[in-house]
């Protein structure tokens, strides 16, 4: 029996063919967004940007306390300068302790630097923040 040119089956082309009958049986599973793997850099949902804390000072006379939403992410030692309007320097710091509690809405009162000028004694304020 004389086989037909047209009806030969190459090796090529029957590699082929076997492989696109095997991959045919495959299921391909596609994931999209929605990605919810805890420990994934991709988050399931967009953040919120934090916002600042303003601290509330004690007898205050023009200082101004406020931690920047940047710095609340951050969570590092942070040293404010509470000058505001008043006419001396105090400092505050806070330790990446704090910064994360204030960030977690809990109160955190720290004491300022001892300040002094020419119409305030040498004092310092306490600053406490939510």
């Amino acid at each position: 029996m004389k086989v037909d040119e047209t009806q030969q089956l190459g090796r090529r082309k029957f590699n082929m063919m076997a492989a696109l009958a095997v991959l045919s049986s495959v299921a391909i599973t596609v994931t999209g967004c929605g990605y919810s793997d805890p420990g994934s850099p991709y988050p399931t949902s967009p953040q919120q940007p934090v916002a600042d804390r303003v601290g509330a000072i004690s007898a205050n006379h023009g200082h101004a306390a406020r931690i920047t939403g940047a710095q609340l992410t951050a969570g590092n030692t942070v040293m404010l300068d509470i000058q505001g309007a008043a006419d001396h320097r105090h400092t505050v710091e806070l330790s990446a302790t704090d910064i994360e509690q204030i960030r977690n809405g809990r109160q955190e009162a720290k004491e300022s630097s001892t300040g002094q000028s020419s119409t305030e004694p040498s004092h310092r304020h306490t600053v406490t923040f939510n």
